[in-house]
């Protein structure tokens, strides 16, 4: 029996298992009079605007900005706080029906690197907490956390965290030429959890991590599996190989070719250089497979990938694989679902991942993942069924899971099977209701506290 509250189920709605039609009024969950109306979401140093894959964005944007949306579906009105990066920017925007986004003016507008928010995180507290009043604030990333700790101490309301990555955690297994997270990430970490009523972690292991490693209350974590938008991310209506037959011809891609994909934030803690090494490996033992390969790229460089941003085209010059390895910019959530049906499978070696959206969404669409071992991956990914774990980063065991996508087709079939099977289990509406059962839990507990 898990000794944290896990909630990853909820009651479904629509499509998407949540999704309200549009123009109808938001259907209400049991016990819904007991929820907010009205939630300051804090996405200090990325906007939910901005796109996924390059520079600070990430999987954190996506979840921030579905999640924000099926709440709304279900009648918790959700403001998105987020640093004014520039002037052209208004100062309200509409994201969907019941979610507003907010700038917030808080240090220079331009040319600010995350490095240096600490120092303007209790101007842009100000400017929230003048924005009005709300029932419940929920921080993602440890510098909304040290903003929602303020915030929630002005208004004495319960303060909910989300922290998607950790600095200990990520100290604890760094990868190759990446820097450390500072010490000043570690306190700041310290304070947002000894200050959250409730801390919502991923899975099972990430809640165990914040016990190790930040000495967390138990009876304050839950655990809420993070979704996919399961009507975006899913197979072509006539199936996965005609889908994928139908994508790569949009894309321009050869329709027999084997083709591994990486999607994401290109930075030493992704670790496209494996999936890259693991090609040129498998290319030196079987060399006529360069006539049928290609190896996409998906994603800007990010965090210490910006230091030298043409270092990954750099290697594939070095390992003599440029003829197979196509670089592409991040593109939009429907052009990145094509992407992810003309695989033959993704390829997510990271160093460490809190779950792992980008590997749902692959699944989602029916391809199957090769996927490091680490953090929520073993989660995301079913080992041997939807995908498969590998231990470590040894570009030799990717190489060797690569020639079994290779050589096995019927293996490779049973597995896109299986791998829509399982993502289904990740809409976001799920985790949508049950984030709303933990903000009822917290604010039931406060008004306990209080009377």
């Amino acid at each position: 029996m898990s000794r944290y509250t896990t909630r990853t189920q909820g009651p479904r709605y629509g499509p998407d298992h949540g999704s309200a039609l549009p123009g109808s009024p938001p259907p209400r969950r049991p016990g819904a009079q007991r929820s907010p109306g009205r939630v300051a979401m804090l996405s200090v140093h990325t906007s939910p605007l901005d796109q996924p894959g390059t520079g600070d964005a990430g999987g954190m944007n996506v979840y921030v900005v579905e999640l924000a949306k099926r709440l709304a579906g279900i009648g918790i009105e959700v403001e998105i706080f987020t640093r004014t990066t520039s002037a052209a920017l208004p100062p309200v925007v509409e994201l969907a029906p019941g979610v507003l986004v907010r700038h917030v003016d808080a240090g220079p507008r331009e040319g600010l690197g995350k490095q240096h928010l600490p120092a303007h995180l209790s101007a842009f507290a100000d400017g929230v907490t003048r924005s009005g009043r709300y029932d419940l604030v929920h921080s993602h990333y440890w510098l909304s956390g040290h903003v929602g700790r303020l915030a929630a101490g002005r208004w004495g309301v319960p303060l909910v965290h989300t922290m998607h990555t950790m600095a200990r955690v990520k100290n604890a297994s760094p990868a190759e030429g990446d820097a450390p997270e500072p010490a000043v990430r570690v306190t700041g970490e310290e304070q947002v959890v000894r200050a959250a009523d409730r801390l919502i972690a991923n899975t099972e292991k990430e809640a165990e991590e914040l016990l190790r490693h930040y000495d967390a209350d138990t009876g304050r974590v839950a655990v809420v599996h993070p979704g996919v938008d399961l009507e975006r991310f899913r197979p072509d209506a006539r199936g996965v190989d005609a889908g994928r037959a139908a994508a790569r011809s949009r894309l321009g891609l050869p329709q027999d070719a084997l083709i591994p994909l990486f999607v994401g934030r290109i930075q030493p803690l992704k670790a496209p250089d494996v999936l890259l090494r693991a090609v040129a490996r498998l290319l030196d033992e079987r060399p006529r497979l360069r006539e049928r390969i290609v190896v996409p790229v998906v994603g800007g460089p990010s965090g210490s990938g910006l230091a030298q941003p043409e270092g990954l085209q750099k290697l594939a010059a070095r390992l003599g694989i440029c003829d197979v390895v196509l670089f592409r910019p991040p593109v939009g959530q429907d052009r990145l679902a094509d992407w992810y049906r003309a695989a033959s499978v993704l390829v997510m070696p990271s160093h460490s991942e809190s779950f792992g959206l980008v590997a749902v969404e692959a699944q989602a669409c029916g391809t199957p993942v090769v996927a490091a071992g680490v953090g929520g991956l073993p989660v995301a990914v079913r080992d041997g069924v939807s995908g498969v774990l590998v231990p470590g980063h040894d570009p030799a065991e990717y190489a060797r899971a690569l020639c079994r996508f290779a050589d096995d087709p019927a293996r490779s079939a049973r597995m896109s099977r299986a791998a829509v099977r399982h993502a289904r289990s990740f809409g976001w509406a799920a985790s949508a209701a049950a984030t709303a059962e933990v903000y009822t839990a917290v604010l039931r507990e406060r008004r306990r506290t209080a009377s």
